[in-house]
């Protein structure tokens, strides 16, 4: 698996520096940043304070709005001194997400109002690697970011972008600053974090595609999980969801969703969609648990959890599932999330199938 880290971010300051560092004597302030109504200094004076304002929100941890204070470059401070205000709100943000536990979340607005260390980390990057080559362009010099950032940023940031045949072309184009051959022009783009949904004793953390591919082909996912965990229909419907990322079909909301416990930060099970709604809003969920935290509730808390996400959107109407004859502990969550069996009981069929309307 490839995470987003402290070190990532220091990596991609390092390399803004490398290649901004040797023009620092020449006019940024009169020379546009590629693509931008900034100018190049400008541009850097936004890579300092995105650092330090992403530092600042996992420090202090807000949920519901940025914390309100803002950076303010010395007056008479010339391009050089700029830099390293980079490098420093840089190793600040790194610092940042070395310390933060894993699963705590602090407010960003796109697209679900929360992001945890790797997204932070990644959103770092991401400002420092686009906004550097948005300025080494304008200043005609040559930059490419450090080999796997942009691999990383795609992976983290953009779940909804399917893979292109290099990283760094593709990310450029998913930004609006370049193309790909068989793709439309980008005009307009935000990134995602992954969707959180809380529960009472639960969190259900969003897989994102780096991790569903970490699982897929047998890791952990860089989740601490309970003895025996993942289960193997977790691993599979992260397999399931990698195709649809790199098919160009995935829908981040409609994935995989971890279950981490909020006591100890373990992993329990998984659960999530095995795909989008249909036409008429009808969508299939799965879900399973490690075996030493079945018989708690856990699968009950979970699925209750989505099926209230999901009923509240406009796009889903239903919700279905398909149990086991033999899986009498699966037919009673369902049961008790509200569902109702829809199949009859004639005996032909291996599996019952359980609905619940909006």
């Amino acid at each position: 698996m490839r995470p987003m880290n402290g070190e990532d971010v220091t990596k991609a300051v390092d390399g803004c520096l490398a290649v901004l560092g040797p023009v620092a004597g020449r006019d940024w302030e009169g020379v546009r940043g590629s693509g931008l109504e900034w100018s190049c200094r400008k541009t850097v004076e936004h890579v300092a304070g995105a650092l330090i304002s992403y530092a600042g929100q996992l420090a202090g941890r807000p949920q519901d709005a940025y914390t309100p204070f803002g950076i303010e470059i010395d007056e008479g401070a010339d391009n050089a001194g700029l830099l390293e205000v980079v490098r420093t709100t840089g190793a600040l943000l790194a610092a940042a997400v070395r310390t933060t536990p894993p699963h705590v979340r602090a407010f960003h607005p796109y697209p679900f109002r929360a992001a945890d260390r790797e997204g932070f980390a990644a959103m770092g990057v991401a400002e420092v690697v686009l906004h550097t080559r948005d300025v080494a362009q304008a200043l005609g010099v040559a930059y490419e970011p450090a080999d796997g950032l942009a691999e990383a940023v795609l992976g983290w940031l953009f779940p909804h972008v399917q893979p292109g045949p290099a990283a760094w072309p593709t990310l450029l184009w998913a930004t609006g600053r370049g193309e790909l051959p068989g793709r439309a022009p980008v005009t307009e783009w935000r990134w995602r974090n992954n969707l959180v949904l809380p529960a009472e004793r639960l969190d259900l953390v969003g897989l994102r595609p780096a991790v569903a591919r970490d699982l897929r082909l047998g890791g952990d996912g860089g989740l601490d999980w309970l003895e025996g965990g993942p289960y193997e229909g977790t691993r599979e419907a992260a397999g399931f969801m990698v195709k649809a990322y790199e098919g160009g079909v995935h829908r981040p909301e409609f994935g995989v969703f971890a279950l981490v416990r909020k006591e100890d930060g373990r992993a329990v099970g998984g659960i999530g969609f095995h795909g989008v709604p249909d036409e008429d809003g009808r969508v299939e969920i799965g879900y399973d648990l490690v075996e030493g935290a079945r018989g708690q509730g856990y699968a009950t808390e979970a699925v209750r959890a989505l099926a209230d996400w999901a009923l509240a959107r406009d796009d889903v109407a239903s919700l279905f599932a398909t149990v086991e004859r033999e899986n009498t502990a699966s037919q009673a969550v369902l049961g008790r999330a509200g569902f109702a069996r829809v199949s009859e009981d004639d005996g032909s069929g291996a599996e019952f199938a359980y609905e619940l309307r909006r």
